[in-house]
């Protein structure tokens, strides 16, 4: 290989890993933004525990704090080991998507972005656990007595996130 193809090379890569983590930050600071705007608005207007029908029969704005983990998980713990086992969790997480995303190669878009949509959501999560030691959420979904757990937009995120995960995974589409 001729010296010049070998800069040019190294350009590219450099280019297209420069590209990645704009990506990264772009998709996980869109989500991160909605997460903490929508839950700011929640806060300031929405009195805790109160709900406004948004469409009547299946989906409600609820204003909920869950000091738990999904689906309540741990709720009724101690709020110092909680913070201490979410705090960690959520870190690890973070770390661990960081790494896969990082491993993703260009051939596999939509995996990463999958995986940056579900970096957005784990530390809009970890920046209520921060700042309340618990999660606002405020998205309820429900039919008739039957009600989803309340979520919020970070929830969705690393739900749509993983879905997409998931997909590849079943698909066998996940690279080597």
């Amino acid at each position: 290989m001729k010296t010049n193809e070998i800069k040019l090379r190294s350009g590219a890569t450099s280019f297209f890993k420069r590209h990645k983590y704009i990506k990264l930050s772009v998709v996980a600071g869109l989500i991160i933004a909605a997460d903490q705007i929508t839950k700011a608005l929640i806060l300031q207007y929405l009195p805790l525990h109160r709900s406004i029908s948004v469409i009547p029969g299946f989906f409600n704005l609820t204003h909920i704090k869950n000091p738990g983990g999904a689906f309540g998980f741990l709720a009724n713990q101690s709020l110092q080991l909680r913070n201490i086992m979410f705090l960690f969790i959520s870190s690890v997480a973070v770390c661990l998507i960081f790494w896969f995303y990082k491993k993703t190669p260009p051939s596999h878009p939509l995996l990463a972005s999958g995986f940056a949509l579900i970096f957005g959501g784990a530390i809009g999560n970890l920046i209520d656990r921060i700042r309340f030691g618990e999660v606002v959420d405020f998205l309820d979904i429900f039919i008739s007595n039957l009600h989803w757990p309340a979520f919020n937009v970070a929830d969705s995120a690393i739900s749509i996130g993983i879905a997409i995960f998931a997909l590849h995974l079943l698909l066998k589409k996940l690279p080597d």
